[in-house]
């Protein structure tokens, strides 16, 4: 099902668990695995020209073939790559280039185990931007996260948006591959609602769901539709629990057109640092392959998302 995957990773247990998915998928799907680190940043800025022609870069590459090298001996399918540059610039670049059909991320923050709690309105990450701009969906692993072979439950979470229609389609179509139970979900924000609607608004919505995104979901021997009322990412966590879930598939930021205010703390981004499974992110520039045509404003021209 993943035929090119790229595993965005720093070398260190921190992204352990994300090179723990990566590696099981390519085995699996007998993938090509790009096995990528981006270094520069840490040096400054005077410093990236002069990486490659120091040796930091072939050095940090050895030093990776050595860290992965009982995984890399089962896996013939891989490429080990060390670039220079900007984080978020270069995987998006790689992926790009390898055509991937997934990306695979860690946490990508040293302090992500002490400062877990303080992420969630962490602006300009390169998990933000890399899940903004992608063309393949994200998967983000944090630290921590155990990583099943197979998935068993799918959550997906939808706000009715054009671009969630190809998140839903998308899990629609891993529900189908891994014979798992599949929820599809909407969060109702409080201040949207009077108290005494709430009841008959979440049947509402209960029951559109089902209207909406039943007839492609056909055929998944396990599906339901779930509306709650409240905070959107600390709900999808608490659904993604009581149902056990094995993966959490959202439309990045889906509702903000401006770039900018996009980076301010996604719904997305809260979820994958707070989840105890993968969270993978699906935005726009993935439409095509479900289906989906796009006008220069964002309008769907043309629908026909297939499951």
């Amino acid at each position: 099902m993943f035929k090119d995957i790229v595993l965005a990773v720093t070398p260190s247990a921190i992204c352990e668990s994300a090179a723990e998915k990566a590696f099981g998928f390519a085995s699996r799907f007998e993938s090509k695995l790009y096995l990528l680190h981006v270094c520069g940043m840490e040096q400054g800025w005077g410093a990236m020209e002069h990486l490659e022609a120091s040796g930091t870069v072939e050095r940090i590459k050895e030093n990776m073939k050595e860290y992965y090298k009982d995984r890399l001996g089962k896996l013939p399918h891989c490429e080990v790559m060390v670039v220079a540059g900007i984080p978020h610039n270069e995987i998006l670049r790689v992926a790009r280039k390898k055509n991937a059909d997934l990306i695979i991320m860690g946490p990508h923050t040293k302090e992500h185990a002490e400062k877990r709690s303080k992420m969630w309105g962490m602006a300009g990450s390169t998990l933000e931007r890399v899940s903004q701009r992608s063309r393949c969906p994200v998967m983000i692993v944090a630290k921590g996260i155990a990583t099943p072979g197979d998935f068993k439950s799918i959550v997906a979470a939808t706000d009715f948006s054009e671009q969630a229609e190809c998140a839903v389609a998308y899990s629609g179509q891993l529900a189908r591959h891994y014979k798992a139970a599949l929820t599809v979900t909407n969060v109702i924000e409080p201040g949207q609602l009077f108290p005494a609607e709430i009841r008959s608004q979440i049947e509402r919505t209960r029951e559109r769901l089902q209207q909406e995104y039943g007839p492609r979901l056909d055929g998944i021997s396990e599906c339901s539709y779930e509306c709650m009322v409240g905070d959107p990412p600390m709900e999808i966590l608490d659904i993604s629990q009581k149902k056990r879930a094995d993966l959490v598939i959202m439309a990045h930021h889906s509702k903000e057109t401006d770039p900018e205010k996009a980076f301010l703390g996604s719904t997305v981004t809260k979820v994958a640092l707070n989840c105890g499974c993968p969270t993978m992110s699906v935005n726009r520039h993935f439409d095509l392959r479900c289906g989906l045509m796009y006008d220069q404003t964002g309008k769907v021209v043309e629908a026909g998302a297939t499951a």
